[in-house]
């Protein structure tokens, strides 16, 4: 029986038309091996929604995307639109589509393909095999928390207020996604917090423990933020999970993304209570090489597999993706940002041709 699916395209700016377009046609191969039918539905983000519309994030575009199974991000942003108002930049559009989705998980694999390894500013035996996913609650913590702003004092100095707040429903759905990841990769967790401090950390790791007895099949840890960043360094293998609040994971997703070298190389996933996720390369738009075929596609391409994975519980698929860009790095094939010497230079939809022939073969 074949399954349909609505998925929202999102290209965007820069160089996403082009590697949403080969994004796109590799879908299609994969969708017809599985019995997968896609009904795919283009929208405005960004800059290209202002030239249109006069707005980043138009309400046609946020209907469309509530209405979808999921929605596949390219890139937004350009320098045509950096001194914009803020409310009126590429980047506000981007956060109203998270906030109009409910979107509060977001999960950045940083995963160490072994023909890049070198591209790794570590050692090759640090890195080697590192296989990491961060899950990073996005909508609380000291981003969001009240009070916050810069106040005058009494006595005539400014302070400067953020406020780091959890509610227990807040910790328990992140924790709830981070168990849940867990289960679909190594059965290893950790919770990072600064619970010796804080005591929004001590309430999340109260939490994150007392969830863990619904979960037998998952291996608990805690880490402390600074101890976390520390070992992400030094023993990055010991990892397979980290679930964190919204800055600790900013910051470690981040550090956790620079141990394989190339940001280029690395999707991301973006999840909601009900489902529905926005899946995205976690590179920018590129404008500097828009329109010249020689961008990266393997992360759009990537954020696809991870939406067949963790947004439409297709595993198999995604699993036939990944391994057919294994595949086609191994043959030597590269683009420009991940060149080197005696690898076969080929354009964005040369790759894509490529990948297509390995998926059929």
């Amino acid at each position: 029986m074949t399954k349909q699916y609505r998925i929202t395209l999102l290209p965007g700016d820069g160089i996403g038309p082009e590697i949403m377009a080969v994004t796109v046609e590799v879908l299609k191969v994969v969708g017809k091996q599985h019995k997968i039918e896609f009904a795919f539905e283009e929208a405005l983000i960004g800059g290209a929604a202002i030239d249109a519309t006069g707005e980043p994030l138009p309400a046609k575009t946020l209907e469309i995307c509530r209405s979808s199974d999921a929605v596949l991000l390219a890139a937004i942003g350009g320098y045509k639109w950096d001194n914009l108002p803020r409310q009126q930049r590429p980047e506000t559009g981007l956060l109203a589509l998270r906030g109009g989705l409910n979107l509060f998980a977001n999960l950045r694999p940083a995963t160490i393909l072994p023909q890049l390894i070198d591209a790794s500013t570590l050692k090759r035996e640090v890195v080697e095999g590192v296989d990491i996913m961060v899950v990073r609650e996005l909508t609380g913590g000291i981003y969001f928390g009240q009070p916050k702003g810069i106040f005058e004092t009494e006595t005539g100095e400014k302070r400067g207020v953020n406020t780091m707040a959890y509610t227990e429903s807040e910790i328990d759905r992140i924790a709830k996604i981070g168990f849940e990841t867990a289960q679909k990769r190594r059965g290893k967790l950790c919770s990072v917090d600064k619970a010796n401090v804080l005591d929004v950390s001590q309430l999340w790791r109260d939490r994150v423990t007392a969830m863990a007895a619904n979960y037998p099949n998952v291996e608990l840890t805690h880490l402390y933020v600074d101890n976390a960043a520390m070992q992400l360094v030094r023993a990055p293998k010991q990892f397979d999970t980290i679930v964190t609040g919204n800055l600790f994971g900013d910051i470690l997703s981040d550090a956790a993304a620079m141990l394989t070298g190339s940001i280029g190389m690395l999707p991301s996933a973006s999840l909601g209570l009900d489902g529905l996720g926005v899946f995205e390369p976690v590179h920018g738009s590129a404008p500097d090489i828009a329109g010249q075929d020689q961008a990266n596609p393997l992360a759009q391409i990537l954020s696809a597999a991870m939406m067949l994975r963790y947004g439409l519980n297709e595993p198999e698929a995604a699993t036939k993706i990944e391994q057919a860009v294994i595949k086609v790095l191994d043959q030597g094939y590269r683009t420009g940002d991940i060149m080197s010497a005696g690898m076969k230079a080929v354009g964005c939809r040369e790759m894509g041709e490529v990948l297509i022939k390995v998926l059929e073969s």
